[in-house]
């Protein structure tokens, strides 16, 4: 079981001293990241779909096997709430497109206000191209509540439902909707604040040996704690934890 681990974005200030050496520029930090991790969430189509070519640059500047994942433009999710997802879908396919090879799973991370909606989310994943693996992050208790009809869209659509930690908490039911995992650490109970402990880190490393057992499945992990670098200590540490977990 391929567990690829990572942090949600790499372009913050105050993990200078923790991943890049202070007199590295901000123009060579994805290059650095990428030395250190196989893996990163690019968080920032989320808030301004980048161009072909950004897209196509982080290829270059990336290794052969490194993974990009992509958070959906919010465009899709917040403002449309998933209505009209075939233009927005296409365009934000054709320009991710540029990744080729380093192109990893889409996240759909969808607005706490967004009630459960299953028809509207069939048909946002059914505009997504086969190959594309999409992962979705509901937020709304509605959706829990529909339970069959959630699981039913993304087992179709051999989509994983994201399994996001709060508090060093599950926040949502941890089913198992694919062949493959998504996970999101937002913010965990150690000290410093909003590091995770090392039991925390175990007990997921545990569900995830537990919930994907084929040698074939892929386990995507990112690690959204990026205050005074927390992800980074927090991503190195559950690499740790799921070596030891097998």
């Amino acid at each position: 079981m391929p567990v690829h681990i990572g942090t949600s974005g790499w372009q913050y200030r105050d993990w200078r001293g923790v991943l890049y050496p202070p007199e590295l520029p901000q123009r060579l930090w994805l290059e650095e990241y990428a030395g250190r991790f196989a893996t990163v969430e690019n968080n920032n189509a989320f808030y301004r779909l980048p161009e072909a070519e950004t897209f196509a640059a982080w290829r270059r500047r990336t290794p052969d096997g490194f993974v990009m994942a992509v958070k959906a433009s919010r465009y899709l999710t917040h403002i449309k709430r998933l209505r009209d997802p075939e233009e927005p879908v296409h365009r934000l396919m054709e320009r991710a497109a540029s990744l080729g090879d380093r192109l990893g799973p889409v996240l759909l991370q969808l607005p706490p206000t967004l009630r459960a909606d299953p028809d509207a989310l069939d048909a946002c994943l059914r505009c997504f191209p086969r190959a594309v693996r999409v992962a979705v992050e509901p937020r709304h208790p509605s959706w829990w509540e529909a339970e069959g009809a959630l699981r039913a869209v993304l087992e179709r659509r051999g989509s994983a439902l994201c399994w996001a930690d709060r508090g060093s908490r599950p926040v949502a039911p941890l089913w198992t909707t694919a062949p493959w995992g998504y996970l999101r650490f937002h913010g965990g109970r150690a000290t410093p604040s909003p590091r995770y402990g090392r039991t925390a880190l175990h007990t997921w490393a545990r569900r995830v040996r537990e919930a994907w057992p084929g040698a074939a499945d892929d386990v995507y992990a990112y690690f959204n704690n990026d205050t005074g670098g927390a992800a980074v200590v927090d991503a190195a540490a559950f690499a740790r934890a799921t070596g030891s977990a097998g």
